[in-house]
């Protein structure tokens, strides 16, 4: 009679990624976390996390802030990795990190470009490039919500973009420059035909958060869920093993941000967000702002125009507008 071989037992960096998607942790905070954790395992001669403690965990972290001479937001990445590991991996509670040495934190003020600086930048750039940049800043959308926008959350109606599980998990949404729909359209009928190959090919079909292929059979073939800015080329889903077509890599946007920035003296720090701070920050000179009413953020003021306010989404006035009558 043969007995039946007990199943090994799933690798310590495999049960991390298994507890990371069943939180519907993103595939940017998996790849960090195993990153450190790898890292954490290697710096103690590949002893197992089990064996160690907060006198390992303090010896790394330190060893990143003085040898390594991290960020703050990096170390504090790789404590938060470690924690994920020892709490709900190992289900071990970490007590106080004694004597850690934390990385010094500096305070940058936000880069902030004029409107001539953002008019020069937008005309260097051609194509995808030039028409995502235009979109980020005429929206005031952050990079990554810019990039995962899928073409059902553009509403030319009511000329407002929605955006999906945005900071904080939470949806939004903002105005979509008149002077942007045009062109718009146009990129999505390029983006729409761009999908009908891929259809004809055996692929078009895109990845959809929260297990939605399950909920809504073939739904990652349609195209209303397919992104708005679509790589150029196919690649394979780290997570499935599927081909198919990503959204625009973000090292693409910036890469095309920086080779425009032409500021004199250059601003080192200058970056696609660059563009959101100008917006909130710089009313349009064609109406006076008025001052903020009782509980309400002057933001909204900078943003919305008076007489376009009551009327949600709107398609009021929006500096990319004021800079294409300029």
């Amino acid at each position: 009679m043969t007995e039946t071989a007990t199943p090994k037992p799933p690798r310590l960096l495999d049960q991390v990624r298994d507890a990371l998607r069943v939180r519907h942790m993103s595939l940017r905070t998996e790849k960090a976390y195993l990153h450190w954790i790898r890292h954490y395992i290697l710096f103690h001669g590949k002893r197992h996390p089990s064996e160690m403690g907060e006198v390992e965990m303090n010896a790394f972290l330190t060893h990143l802030a003085v040898d390594k001479r991290v960020s703050p937001s990096t170390q504090t990445q790789a404590l938060c990795a470690l924690l994920f590991l020892y709490r709900t991996v190992l289900g071990r509670e970490v007590g106080e990190l004694e004597g850690l040495i934390r990385a010094k934190r500096r305070r940058h003020l936000p880069v902030v470009l004029t409107r001539d600086e953002v008019r020069s930048a937008l005309s260097r750039l051609t194509g995808v490039n030039h028409l995502f940049l235009s979109f980020l800043y005429g929206t005031g959308m952050r990079l990554m919500e810019g990039l995962r926008l899928r073409v059902k959350d553009v509403d030319f109606s009511q000329h407002q973009i929605t955006i999906r599980d945005g900071k904080g998990g939470k949806d939004r949404t903002t105005m979509l420059p008149s002077s942007l729909e045009s062109p718009l359209r146009e990129h999505l009928r390029v983006v729409r035909e761009l999908h009908r190959q891929d259809l004809e090919e055996g692929y078009g079909r895109v990845h959809l958060p929260y297990a939605l292929e399950t909920k809504y059979p073939g739904a990652e073939s349609e195209w209303k869920w397919q992104y708005v800015f679509p790589a150029a080329g196919r690649s394979q889903d780290p997570q499935t093993g599927r081909i198919g077509r990503y959204h625009l890599s973000e090292r693409q946007i910036q890469r095309a941000f920086r080779a425009a920035d032409n500021t004199q003296p250059p601003r080192h720090r200058a970056n696609p967000l660059s563009r959101s701070h100008l917006r909130a920050s710089r009313p349009p000179p064609s109406w006076p702002p008025k001052p903020p009413s009782a509980g309400m953020p002057s933001l909204v003021i900078c943003i919305h125009p008076p007489a376009e306010r009551s009327s949600g989404g709107g398609g009021g006035s929006n500096p990319y507008d004021l800079h294409s009558r300029s």
